[in-house]
């Protein structure tokens, strides 16, 4: 049996390490992970949720209804789309004036858009909309998956990493700071933001994944929607 041929769309290298450790534990048989977005020899649409949101823009304007009949996306078992829940605290002025145009012109939901956490639901619900705007899509296809993490894919890995009762599982999902408080723990424990330290806990992440489930609700949806494609 082949490998399973799984597409991304992810805000940035150490995001698609999470997401690709988490479907390690999730998907039924071995896969290939092709990166859509960021992709490193197309670097004109940029990283983080700006480049999320051009490489949907471009997309939607091919006209499909859904990224499963792009003749330019073929043989794709699983489409998966990330984005951060806490870019609903963000602006689309920060990405520049030509975006905040494009969502004047096309109705957009609105961003900031400031949704009191918890439930961690209320962001991640809000930006899922996002995304099927941005790429002009209803409803994802039976093959694509929305990844939402809440506020951000660190909170899965800080899941993963600490055992019960370390002070940064408190209010876990609704954590603006988690990257920074991350960097500063004390040097046995501290993990920075670069794809080598992320990548040393890969294996990690995949084998606690179960814990990372029970500890936020958004990875237990993520799971759900990925066991419901059916591979």
């Amino acid at each position: 049996m082949s490998d399973l041929r799984v597409a991304l769309v992810a805000e940035g290298p150490t995001d698609a390490i999470v997401i690709g450790a988490a479907l390690k534990a999730l998907l039924p048989r071995p896969f290939v992970l092709t990166q859509l977005q960021p992709e490193l020899t197309k670097p004109k649409l940029g990283t983080g949720w700006g480049g999320v949101l051009r490489w949907c823009v471009q997309f939607g304007t091919r006209g499909h209804a859904r990224f499963e009949d792009d003749p330019i996306l073929p043989g794709f078992d699983l489409f998966v789309v990330h984005i951060d829940a806490d870019v609903a605290d963000m602006r689309y002025t920060d990405e520049g004036n030509e975006i905040a145009q494009l969502a004047q012109e096309r109705g957009w939901p609105h961003l900031r858009n400031e949704i009191p956490c918890p439930p961690p639901s209320g962001s991640a619900d809000a930006m899922r909309t996002c995304l099927l705007a941005w790429a002009g899509m209803q409803a994802p296809g039976p093959k694509t998956v929305l990844c939402v993490p809440s506020k951000a894919v660190e909170a899965w890995l800080t899941a993963a990493t600490f055992d019960d009762g370390h002070a940064l599982l408190t209010g876990l999902e609704c954590n603006l700071n988690l990257e920074a408080r991350l960097k500063a723990l004390h040097r046995d424990q501290r993990i920075k933001k670069t794809s080598r330290e992320y990548r040393t806990r890969e294996h990690t992440i995949a084998k606690a994944w179960s814990v990372v489930r029970q500890r936020c609700t958004q990875a237990e949806r993520f799971s759900t929607e990925v066991a419901a494609v059916g591979l």
